[in-house]
This record gives C-alpha cells, sequence and structure tokens, in this order.
C-alpha cells in the first residue's frame, strides 16, 4: 500500500491519491448504514407519533421548578466531587502512561488501565455503585469519578507527551533530579492544559450525573426519569429547561476560562 501510494502515477497525478480517499470513505459509510438497516419508510411514517410526543412535554410545569433546583444543585455537587476525585486519581495513572517519561511496561500497564475504565459505561459503574450504596448522590458521586478517570487520565497524558522535550533535557544537563524536572519543566506546561480539561470534564459530567439519574444515582436525573416513568411530561420538561441553562452558564463560563488558560499557555 505505501508503495503504491509512493508510486510515480500518484506524484504524477496527485489527484488520484484525493479520489482514492473519497471513494474509501464513501465505501466504508455505505458499508455502515447497511448494518444499520434504517427502515426508511418507518422513519418517514413515524413523524405524527414524534409530533405527538413533544407536543405532550409543553407547557413547562412551573409548580416544579424548586424540586428542579434541588435536584440540579445535587447534580452540580455531584459532578464536582467526581470530577475532582477522578482528577486526582488520573494525574499518577497519566505519568505512568507518558511515553516521555515511564518506562515501556509502567506505560503498558496504565494504558491497559485506562482502557479499561473507558469500556465501562457510565450506566453500567452507575449500577455497580448503586448496588454498594444505595440509591442516591454517593453512588452518582463515585460513578463520576471512576468514569472521569478513563478520560482525563488520556487527556493528561497527552498534554505530558506534548511538553517541549527541550526544556527537559536542559534540566539534566544542569543536573536536576526527576522532582525538579517535573516541578520545573513538566509541570508548568501541562497545568494550564490541565485545568482545560478537568474543566470541560466537570461541565460534561453534569450532563453525565442527570443520565445516572437513570438507574437510581440521585441528581436531575433521577427526578426526569421518575417523571416519565409517571407520564408527567410537562415536569420533566421543566427538569429538563433548569438543566439547560445551568448547562449553558457553565458551559460559557468555563469556555471563557479555558481561553484564558489556553493564552497563557
Amino acid at each position: 500500500m505505501n508503495y503504491f501510494f509512493n508510486s510515480k502515477l500518484l506524484r504524477r497525478y496527485p489527484w488520484v491519491s484525493s479520489l482514492l480517499t473519497i471513494l474509501i470513505a464513501v465505501v466504508v459509510y455505505v458499508w455502515a448504514l447497511q448494518g444499520l438497516k434504517v427502515d426508511f419508510n418507518l422513519l418517514t411514517s413515524s413523524w405524527p407519533y414524534i409530533t405527538d410526543f413533544i407536543s405532550r412535554l409543553f407547557p413547562p410545569d412551573p409548580a416544579v421548578l424548586d424540586i428542579a433546583i434541588k435536584a440540579l444543585i445535587e447534580t452540580v455537587q455531584m459532578s464536582l466531587w467526581g470530577t475532582t476525585i477522578g482528577a486526582i486519581i488520573s494525574l499518577p495513572i497519566a505519568v505512568a502512561s507518558a511515553s516521555n517519561i515511564a518506562p515501556r511496561w509502567l506505560q503498558w500497564l496504565a494504558n491497559l488501565l485506562q482502557n479499561a475504565v473507558r469500556s465501562v459505561p457510565s450506566i453500567i459503574l452507575g449500577l455497580i455503585f448503586v448496588a454498594a450504596t444505595g440509591l442516591g448522590a454517593p453512588a452518582g458521586t463515585l460513578a463520576l469519578g471512576i468514569y472521569t478517570i478513563g478520560y482525563l487520565a488520556k487527556f493528561y497524558q497527552q498534554a505530558i507527551e506534548a511538553v517541549d522535550s527541550r526544556s527537559i533535557e536542559s534540566l539534566e544537563v544542569i543536573g536536576a533530579s526527576k522532582l525538579q524536572i517535573a516541578q520545573y519543566g513538566i509541570l508548568p506546561q501541562v497545568l494550564p492544559l490541565g485545568l482545560g480539561y478537568t474543566l470541560w470534564m466537570f461541565e460534561y459530567n453534569i450532563r453525565a450525573a442527570s443520565v445516572l439519574g437513570v438507574v437510581g444515582a440521585g441528581g436531575i436525573g433521577f427526578q426526569l426519569k421518575s417523571y416519565i416513568d409517571g407520564f408527567e411530561y410537562t415536569k420533566a420538561t421543566t427538569m429538563m429547561l433548569v438543566l439547560l441553562v445551568v448547562v449553558t452558564i457553565i458551559d460559557a463560563f468555563s469556555s471563557q476560562l479555558r481561553r484564558r488558560l489556553d493564552s497563557e499557555c
């Protein structure tokens, strides 16, 4: 394959490479669409059912606004603690998996741990901790903490691997210890990017916490599922609108903070 793409034909006609890439992409997407077995006739005839369900969501019921705010506060608390726990545990795993500072055998083990955590859906984690601690916010917090490790560890690892190697080499030349190299060569470069990743994960975990409520892990998701199961759709809409407002505010705040951190990198 490499020989073909480096052949005289492709050097003479560079558009052939682009055409082949497009054809391969089309074939892959057609293959994926066939695997979905989409019934387009069913999709076109199901619009009345979709519009009927959406119409039942309105108007929102303001009577449950106080319940929505209390549940939302619990969701933010779960996300805050879950993200913090996950970030603390992720840091040593990221260091152990970084190719520029860790030995190969340790990288393999740390990356295997990351992949193992990422392969477990958040709802399964929620079920595990609900079985361990019972229904409520503690189960959701622990599930979010473990779920966060799978992603923040990878983000932190990429940030560490992106460190300018010349700064590390300069410290090694003057005889700096491993701790000094980490403190003066790696941490200043990784910290702004790592904080940005952590803020993004906190924002994401607020949405994930609402999903965990489906399995009884507390927060606004638990109330949302209760109202949907009871066919109280207008109350469920109030929950979703309150969540939308808070997520939008947090997204705007964290985006501004991430831009400030990026400008300091």
